[in-house]
């Protein structure tokens, strides 16, 4: 359901915190469509349809909670570390 997404639940759940780095990077470089170095905006919303094709996009709220997460320096993207 729209804004249903909860990121923290999401990492817990798929054991992110246990993930080695190499795994992490992996991932990363699956959700880089672009292959940018960063995740952007646009990226992380189609987030959900990298593991399932018939999943939904996120919502803006939740495309921007989870960015404003991951976005340690605040230049609007995810870098990998």
């Amino acid at each position: 359901a729209a804004d249903s997404f909860n990121y923290k639940s999401f990492f817990s759940t798929v054991g992110l915190s246990s993930k080695t780095p190499d795994q992490i990077k992996k991932v990363f470089g699956i959700l880089d469509q672009d292959k940018s170095g960063f995740i952007e905006e646009e990226e992380l919303q189609l987030f959900l349809k990298n593991f399932s094709s018939s999943a939904r996009v996120l919502t803006a709220a939740e495309t921007k909670a989870f960015l404003a997460a991951g976005d340690t320096d605040g230049d609007g993207k995810i870098g990998v570390e």
